[in-house]
């Protein structure tokens, strides 16, 4: 098949696959429901780490979570989510939350979107020495 029509079919084909998935609500990011839901999410990375706290966002499209052995986020990827301890972690104040920059080539970068009043306490959280 020559090049001028496979590359338009390739493009449009994806192109269309974007927007039904988006059509269809598959592009939505995940939402935390409550600390359980934020509580499975980490502990489907870090099962061997319960969380004995958990700080929900305004929006629930992340958590902050405290454990035994530091401080914790959890975040949306899509649909799912992931998580990541803070160990290391650089962070930067954005207009309209956090910017996570952390040592880890899996999830170098995490954006968080948090109101004024967690932009500011969070920082304060990730970077106590004191967690349970």
């Amino acid at each position: 098949m020559p090049l001028q029509i496979l590359l338009p079919m390739v493009v449009i084909g994806i192109a269309g696959i974007v927007i039904l998935l988006h059509l269809l609500g598959r592009s939505e990011l995940a939402r935390l429901e409550d600390e359980a839901a934020a509580r499975r999410a980490w502990l489907r990375e870090y099962p061997d780490t319960p969380p004995t706290r958990v700080i929900l966002s305004h929006d629930r499209h992340a958590a902050l979570i405290e454990t035994a052995h530091g401080a914790g986020v959890v975040w949306p990827m899509g649909m799912d989510t992931t998580a990541r301890y803070l160990r290391g972690a650089e962070i930067h104040r954005t207009k309209d939350g956090l910017r996570v920059d952390l040592p880890d080539f899996a999830a170098p970068r995490i954006r968080l979107r948090l109101n004024d009043e967690e932009a500011d306490l969070w920082p304060t959280l990730m970077n106590r020495k004191d967690s349970p």
